[in-house]
């Protein structure tokens, strides 16, 4: 049936009376919402089922993506453009009397990711559908997502995110689908006819419940499947005494410790109890994805020797490590296969993407904690170690005095990147600058045995969401210039570059820009009572908070404006607002202090009778999906100013520049491609490089006192941090300033401090140009349809994955 105002409205109706038993009249704005969804669920579920069916009939291969984030962000909005249906149903709502936005923001964001990891997993997902590419999601459902960030006198508050309060309308339970996982107990080794065997015994089970998201195709009838996993418990995994009249208390306590595995996003991993739960959730998914991908895999009665001619497994970064050695306990234990057999399976089947080049991120957990909460895995980590240890002393002897380093198990700890690139079949980063960090420098050892191994898959971002949906005033400009098959073929973007020089459609991009800087003021007046001139240059850094991603390095920027601005009232100065968002580790005391600054500075500027004219500083506080969805369109400067060599790609920047923002960054991670694309001239680059910093870092003669003695300008603004200027307290910013100083700035905020100031001045006096800057902007995104993760994600089929396009018929109910 062709969908129209009219036969939706009847739809709708039916659907309120049906399910809600209220009339048009009646309903609430969540009725509405609610009301969507199942008809859109009606429409999606039998391609759902279609899909599926197609993929086992065809036999396809598929990839299975392993991650500890997706974070998807409202799916109504995504749903219906996919499904070519958003515009009609705007129209609706809005001949009903309902505000289609404010029905739209009844959808709470999902609270299954933190940053650019979770980002990059939903955009990849949205891609494999798009592009018919056959693949599943695996994630942990998890009750409550990292945090809701609050900002209560400049500090930074966590309350729990309990985002699945409403009903989840995307989810489908799958109960008969249920995976046992088991933690801790004993294993025990006996011999039965020559052959070893292993019996788990004295185990805690975990009952695994997949709940299932439909991740729908752009244009097409593909329906992909995200799956969800939440650990529940039954009382057929808890043993009753009739004797014991305290047994009801027991399995409320037992209930409750299975249940806190899929509980939270991230638990705090400082302590020990921390430390246990989120490495049982790792598990937890490893074991539970594993187990339903065998079952699956074996109704196709396929051979096991088979497995990668029909399945991929990706690993999203190291959390999910564990599937090599579950994968081989699976094929071990369960299947019965010999040791070399079920290795060659399992190395390949898994690849593996590295996400950072930080060592802290680099994942270990201590060898008794392993030991005692996988007992079987530990066995098998320890022969693949043994394995491969002994592999390295005799055929690469030049590397025996690496071994240490390179071991898996090595000093009491269990090196999970070591582990995934030794059990894995593919080795990639993130960016090319990144993987060559990785091979060079990183992994190098690593590189030397596996060097076919290693390759570069550079990060996307979907434009669909990014673009077509963000921000359609600018998606529909571009349409009526070079037709909408960009939409397809993002690519097709590049046919902007004649047109950047055109008055015209220049003039077009400066009302789209200036119609949604309007939009944001609109919303920071509402939410934070702060008027902002809607003309004023747009500044933006929204990115998790860590002192790499050096946000106190534009802060003292901002601190350095205004100081000028109060040695010189009557300057002349390009208005702007600077704009923050980000979360910060609820331990990362640091990171913490960086937000209080951040707020204590935009107090006293935002209040200044004169400063305030020239600039406004803003934290706008929870910062996810859907605030940036708000803050992106309206951005004319995007600040990707990481210290180099530590951000293995970012895609912040990308969706910035792919709405015209342009970017001031450092020759770090994916800012070297896109300057690569669009020519020094669009963008503003500053700062040491990563080389620098590596040679920095190996001859350890970096003085960061040195800066501040000889830099009168920094000097300046770092005394403020500790003269009681921007806090009634003389110990609030300290810290902050000690690990500059005495900590020897770790992440060279001070030795890049001139070069950035001396790039915004050129990023000021560019935008005193109009003409200029928007030629700038509109080759940014002309260049964008590069980082559309639709060329990641063909680049990851062809490349690693093996997998084909399958074209999925038409429900025959439809």
């Amino acid at each position: 049936m062709t969908m129209n105002v009219d036969n939706l409205s009847q739809l709708l109706k039916e659907k309120l009376t049906s399910s809600f038993g209220k009339s048009l009249e009646e309903a609430t704005t969540k009725d509405v919402f609610q009301s969507i969804c199942l008809i859109m669920k009606d429409s999606i579920h039998p391609n759902w089922q279609m899909t599926q069916q197609t993929y086992d009939e065809n036999e396809s291969k598929q990839v299975y993506y392993f991650s500890m984030e997706f974070l998807l962000g409202r799916m109504i909005e995504t749903n219906l453009l996919n499904m070519g249906l958003l515009d009609v149903y705007k129209e609706t709502l809005t001949s009903l009397g309902f505000n289609p936005e404010e029905v739209f923001r009844e959808e709470h964001d999902a609270g299954l990711g933190n940053g650019g990891l979770g980002r990059l997993a939903a955009c990849f997902l949205d891609s494999l559908a798009s592009l018919q590419l056959p693949g599943y999601g695996m994630g942990i459902r998890y009750k409550y997502g990292l945090f809701q960030q609050k900002v209560v006198n400049g500090y930074q508050v966590e309350l729990p995110d309990y985002w699945l309060e409403d009903e989840y309308m995307w989810e489908t339970k799958r109960t008969d689908k249920a995976i046992e996982v088991r933690f801790g107990g004993t294993v025990e080794t006996s011999t039965i006819n020559g052959e070893l065997h292993f019996q788990h015994h004295d185990y805690e089970r975990v009952l695994a419940i997949p709940y299932d998201v439909p991740i729908v195709g752009y244009d097409n009838n593909t329906v992909n499947t995200l799956r969800l996993w939440s650990a529940e418990s039954t009382t057929n995994h808890f043993h009753f005494h009739s004797s014991r009249g305290h047994d009801y208390y027991h399995y409320l306590d037992y209930k409750r410790s299975i249940e806190k595995i899929s509980e939270f996003l991230y638990p705090d991993d400082s302590y020990y109890e921390g430390k246990i739960l989120r490495l049982k959730q790792q598990y937890f998914l490893v074991s539970a994805g594993l187990q339903s991908i065998l079952q699956r895999y074996k109704k196709r009665n396929k051979p096991l020797k088979e497995l990668s001619k029909h399945v991929v497994i990706q690993i999203n970064d190291t959390h999910p490590s564990l599937v090599v050695p579950e994968l081989m306990r699976l094929l071990l234990d369960d299947e019965r296969l010999g040791w070399d057999e079920a290795w060659a399976i399992t190395q390949e089947t898994v690849a593996y993407t590295n996400h950072t080049t930080l060592s802290e991120a680099l994942e270990k957990w201590p060898e008794d904690m392993i030991e005692t909460l996988f007992p079987r895995l530990y066995q098998i980590i320890y022969e693949i170690n043994e394995r491969f240890c002994k592999m390295l002393w005799f055929d690469y002897p030049e590397l025996r005095e690496k071994i240490p380093e390179m071991a898996i198990l090595a000093y009491g700890q269990i090196h999970m990147a070591h582990l995934a690139m030794v059990g894995s079949f593919s080795i990639n980063g993130v960016a090319k600058l990144h993987t060559s960090i990785l091979k060079d420098r990183v992994m190098k050892p690593f590189h030397i045995v596996y060097p076919d191994r290693f390759n570069n898959k550079t990060n996307g971002i979907t434009h669909r969401r990014w673009l077509l949906n963000a921000n359609p005033g600018l998606a529909n400009v571009i349409s009526e210039a070079i037709g909408t098959d960009w939409i397809r073929k993002p690519e097709q973007l590049v046919s902007l570059l004649p047109y950047a020089t055109d008055p015209a459609f220049q003039d077009a991009i400066a009302r789209v820009k200036h119609e949604n800087k309007k939009k944001l003021a609109t919303y920071i007046k509402q939410h934070y009572n702060l008027t902002i001139d809607d003309h004023a240059i747009v500044d933006v850094h929204i990115k998790r908070l860590h002192g790499y991603k050096r946000q106190l390095l534009n802060l003292f920027h901002i601190i350095h404006l205004y100081n000028t601005c109060l040695e010189n009232p009557d300057i002349k100065m390009t208005p702007r607002i600077f704009i923050f968002g980000a979360k910060a580790a609820p331990g990362y005391t640091f990171a913490k202090q960086v937000i209080k600054l951040i707020n204590a500075v935009a107090e006293k500027i935002n209040h200044h009778p004169t400063v305030s004219k020239h600039l406004k500083v803003l934290f706008l506080e929870n910062y996810q999906v859907t605030l940036a969805e708000q803050i992106i369109p309206a951005a004319d400067v995007s600040e990707q100013i990481s210290t180099a060599s530590k951000e293995a790609s970012g895609t912040g920047n990308m969706k910035l520049m792919m709405n015209g923002a342009l970017t001031i960054g450092t020759q770090d991670g994916a800012n070297v491609e896109i300057g690569e694309y669009v020519g020094s001239d669009n963008i503003f680059t500053f700062g040491i490089t990563s080389e620098e910093v590596f040679n920095y870092q190996m001859r350890g003669d970096y003085r960061a006192r040195d800066y501040y003695n000889n830099d009168r300008r920094l000097r300046n603004v770092m005394d403020l941090l500790v003269n009681q200027h921007f806090s009634g307290d003389d110990v609030d910013f300290k810290d902050i300033f000690y690990s500059l100083l005495y900590n020897n700035d770790e992440y060279f905020v001070l030795r890049d401090f001139d070069s950035y100031l001396s790039t915004q001045n050129r990023v000021d006096h560019t935008y005193q140009n109009q003409r200029d800057w928007l030629q700038k902007s509109i080759v940014n995104i002309a260049h964008s349809g590069a980082f559309s993760s639709d060329r990641t994600i063909r680049q990851y089929a062809e490349d690693i994955w093996n997998i084909h396009p399958t074209t999925v018929p038409t429900h025959p109910i439809l």
